[in-house]
């Protein structure tokens, strides 16, 4: 079989998806699903998310400069697309998702209480790249549920059964195939 050449485009699937909740000036809140979000650097913690500017919450960001990143699960499937399609100009999204809004300790813009992490955000710059903006911000503070940790006090984010998006479709993940460092690790076995 041969391999099929095309336009220029991004191909990194599947990617993350998010729910990004924001809070303008007044206090008026919104959620916004993003696919292009991303870990920019460990020291300090950095993240990244890409906007179109014409998006309603887009403006939320760039006025308080704040945001909150809120994982997405397959519970979350439904709330994940319908913050993706409809406009918080015309909608209360967490009403309409049946979303519980909770505070944080260091930005305005609400958390999700049924995502299993949320991410408090500082934009540090923003980059106007073309259809999208990307808002680079440093993490303030993550928020985790303590209904996944284990008895080790691990947080096992695969028992929330955490979502991804490519093309156009929400996938399920979930399976753990190693961990970090597997394929060096000595077998039991060999020792």
């Amino acid at each position: 079989m041969g391999r099929q050449v095309w336009k220029p485009g991004n191909m990194l699937y599947p990617l993350p998806v998010v729910m990004i909740s924001v809070c303008d000036k007044e206090g008026n809140s919104n959620i916004i699903t993003v696919a292009w979000a991303g870990t920019v650097c460990t020291n300090p913690a950095m993240v990244s998310i890409s906007v179109r500017p014409e998006r309603h919450s887009y403006q939320m960001i760039k006025e308080t400069g704040e945001f909150v990143i809120n994982l997405t699960t397959k519970d979350l499937v439904y709330a994940t697309d319908y913050c993706g399609v409809k406009s918080g100009r015309d909608i209360d999204k967490f009403k309409a998702c049946g979303l519980t809004p909770i505070w944080g300790q260091y930005v305005k813009a609400p958390m999700i209480q049924e995502s299993p992490v949320n991410i408090e955000c500082r934009v540090c710059e923003v980059k106007e790249l073309g259809s999208h903006h990307m808002f680079l911000a440093e993490v303030l503070a993550v928020h985790a549920d303590e209904q996944y940790m284990n008895d080790k006090n691990k947080f096992c984010l695969e028992k929330a059964e955490p979502i991804v998006y490519s093309h156009g479709a929400y996938l399920a993940t979930g399976d753990v195939l190693g961990t970090f460092g597997f394929s060096v690790k000595k077998n039991e076995k060999q020792k």
